[in-house]
């Protein structure tokens, strides 16, 4: 039996699967929004996941357009597609307190076989205690002119999706490098940042998980920004995410995904191993004291 996929996955695979039947036909988005009536900007949000088409007319008339011969059990998948891609997502609550583009991220990630990031200044939020992702939010809460229920929210938020690398059915096969500013920065007191190391130290025990250090004593390449990369089992190209002011960036461009791997293994040979890991938190935990 084929995986259950939320609504995100199968909004951006019904447009992966629309765009290869436009450029089949060798026609533009403009030429196919002027011949439907659609908004050009829509279809273009529909071919890449970030929006729907609410109505299943709309759909069944783009088909007959760029294929009227299409083979009934493909016209059928489609509509399948559509169908799944309008139910509501576990997160949908959240979706006011989300910045740009985060939800479309967050679709995703629940749906995503295998997670390769790196952070240089905070600890990853996977790895996040609750009493650290608090912290880090109420620091930023006067700056930012954020609200309490924005905190509150966001904090909820950070903890639920910890649940793709602790779930029992098929957890997210997660590797994460930290540059060490990350987990020496001191967020919420030095009692948070003891509960944190322990946290990524436990979490770090997981077949599915691999931490590791990137000191600064090691002379190696390091990416100046955070940068998550997301790879799917089936269906979906590999994505790259990274922050960016209020918002994130979320592509599939085969260049920047192949240029974030390139990145992301550069600063895994020159991080510490993954043994190694624990020993280095444990000393900073010390340090604490």
């Amino acid at each position: 039996m084929a995986a259950k996929r939320g609504a995100t996955f199968r909004r951006r695979e019904l447009g992966k699967e629309l765009r290869k039947l436009r450029e089949k036909k060798e026609l533009t988005l403009q030429e196919v929004a002027k011949a439907l009536g659609f908004s050009h900007t829509k279809l273009a949000r529909v071919e890449i996941g970030e929006n729907d088409l609410p109505r299943v007319g709309d759909l069944e008339a783009l088909v007959d357009y760029l294929d009227s011969d299409l083979p009934k059990e493909d016209r059928e998948t489609l509509l399948q597609l559509h169908r799944e891609s309008l139910s509501k997502e576990p997160w949908t609550p959240y979706k006011a307190f989300m910045p740009s583009k985060m939800p479309t991220y967050r679709g995703l990630e629940q749906d995503a076989k295998k997670m390769r990031a790196y952070q240089p200044n905070f600890v990853f939020g996977l790895l996040q205690t609750e009493g650290y992702a608090a912290a880090l939010y109420g620091i930023a809460k006067p700056v930012d002119e954020t609200t309490s229920e924005y905190t509150d929210q966001n904090v909820r938020l950070r903890l639920e999706r910890k649940e793709l690398i602790t779930r029992s059915d098929s957890p997210l096969e997660l590797h994460v490098i930290m540059d060490e500013t990350a987990v020496r920065r001191m967020v919420g007191g030095p009692q948070a940042m003891r509960e944190q190391y322990d946290e990524i130290v436990e979490l770090g025990r997981l077949d599915n998980v691999t931490v590791q250090i990137l000191t600064h004593d090691i002379v190696t390449y390091r990416a100046e920004t955070n940068f998550t990369v997301l790879d799917f089992e089936d269906a979906l190209d590999s994505i790259v995410q990274s922050d960016m002011w209020n918002s994130i960036s979320v592509t599939d461009e085969r260049r920047e995904v192949q240029r974030s791997i390139r990145r992301f293994d550069a600063m895994r040979d020159g991080a510490l191993p993954p043994a190694r890991t624990a020993g280095f938190l444990e000393a900073l935990q010390r340090e604490w004291k």
